[in-house]
This record gives structure tokens, sequence and C-alpha cells, in this order.
């Protein structure tokens, strides 16, 4: 398992730093996949994987933030005008996906890494800058993204990094700005995935619902991978990797709606 975590990891990190979306839609569905091959973890697969991928996040997020931030890229103010909508989500969404069954929140995954994968396919950047919410609204925009991201275990890329692109906002800041939001959700879903998981019959390596050794390995190698992510997207036109990574969640969620 230890090959198998590094490569999810790197793949992970790569994507987070390149796209902004916290690794999630990469490290859900394998874990999940290779949770499942040992009995004693598959009744929680789904719960550990999406609890797992939030806690490698704040290695992965940190790594990315870190690069971004020192090439200028990161709107602070954005940052901090998303942050208290996105803790109140990311612990929404966790404590719905606690009282969900794996199998629904399968298929929740699934339907999710679909939608992602047609709005990286078919999503156009406006022309022009559009005037950003005021803070009510932010914080709403906030929450929406928190809740789901906790759900599902990404970082919130997908969601905020659109969302930045519709009102204007360069690519590369919104990729950056984006890598930055991953992080409170990352610490909220993290902590609520660790408390409602006590009290469930997790197997070794579990603390609450996050799997501390599936953690360890991918974060180190995710921390590795994400400076190379960065670098690329602040040299290369972003527009194929999309495509491809589009075309990659798009088969992965049928995959998961087929069933692993």
């Amino acid at each position: 398992m230890l090959l198998e975590l590094a490569l999810i990891g790197i793949a992970a990190g790569y994507m987070a730093g390149f796209l902004g979306i916290g690794g999630g839609f990469v490290v859900v569905p394998a874990l999940t996949y290779l949770f499942m091959q040992d009995p004693a973890m598959a009744p929680w697969a789904i719960h550990m994987a999406v609890a797992t991928s939030l806690g490698t996040m704040l290695v992965t997020s940190l790594s990315s933030i870190v690069a971004h931030h020192r090439k200028g890229a990161i709107r602070w103010g954005l940052v901090r005008s998303l942050a208290p909508g996105l803790v109140v989500g990311a612990v929404m969404g966790a404590m719905v996906a606690d009282r969900l069954d794996g199998d629904t929140l399968v298929r929740v995954v699934g339907v999710c890494a679909i939608l992602a994968g047609l709005q990286l396919l078919l999503a156009r950047q406006p022309e022009g800058e559009r005037s950003l919410p005021g803070q009510p609204g932010v914080t709403v925009v906030g929450f929406i993204i928190g809740s789901i991201s906790s759900l599902i275990g990404i970082g919130g890329g997908a969601l905020t990094g659109p969302w930045q692109l519709w009102h204007g906002v360069r690519a590369q800041n919104a990729v950056a700005t984006a890598a930055a939001c991953g992080y409170p959700i990352a610490i909220a879903g993290t902590l609520a995935f660790i408390v409602f998981g006590f009290g469930n019959r997790l197997p070794a390596g579990a603390l609450g619902y996050v799997h501390v050794p599936a953690f360890l390995g991918i974060a180190l190698t995710s921390a590795i991978a994400a400076p190379f992510g960065v670098a690329t997207v602040h040299r290369l036109p972003p527009s194929t990797v999309k495509r491809v990574f589009g075309i990659f969640l798009i088969l992965v969620g049928l995959r998961m709606l087929a069933g692993f």
C-alpha cells in the first residue's frame, strides 16, 4: 500500500498546485478503492477517504499556499472574507457526511466528480471584471463551498476557482486564492470528522474518521509535488491539463456510480 499512497500523494499534490483544487478528487476515489480491499475498512471506506483527504490538505494546501504567496498571487482580502463561511460550512458538511451511509456518500462524490469534470471541460472564462458581492453574499458563498467541499473531501478549489473566474479574476490569482481558501476548509473539516468518527468501531490506525497511516503517506509526497504544480501554472496555460483532468474526473465519477 505504501507505493500506492506515494503515487496518490504525488498526483494530488501536483493537481493542488496546478489547479488549486486541493487534490481531493484524486485522493477520495483512490483511497476509497484501497480501503474497500480490506474487510475491516470496507464499511467505513468512503467516510475515511473523505476525512483523510481533508487531513492531507493541511499539508498539501500549506505547501501550495507558500509557493503561490511567494509569487504574490493570493488575494488575501478575499480569503479573509470567505473564511467564516468556509469554516462553518465545512463543519456542516462533515456532519451531513457522518449521517450518510457509505453507498449514498459514494454516489454523492461520484456525481460531484462528474460535475467538476464537466465544469473543467466546458467552462469559459468570461471577459471583463465583475464586482464581487458584499460581505453577506461572500459569507453565504463561503458556507456553500465549505459545506460541499467538506462533504466530499475536496479543498474547495473546484468551486472557489470557477466562482472567481466568473467575476473576472485573473486565472493565476483565482488558482492561488482557491488554494488558500482550502486551508480553513481542511482545518475545520478534519477536526469535525475526527470528532464525529469517535464512537464508531473503526479499524486500527484511525483517529476518528482520519486514517493516520494513509494521511502520513499521502501528505509527505503531496507536499513535495505541490510546488511543481505551482511552477507549471505560472509558466503554462492550464487549459490542456484542465481538459485532461476533466475527462479523468468524469471517468472516475462514472466508475464510482457504477460501484467499485
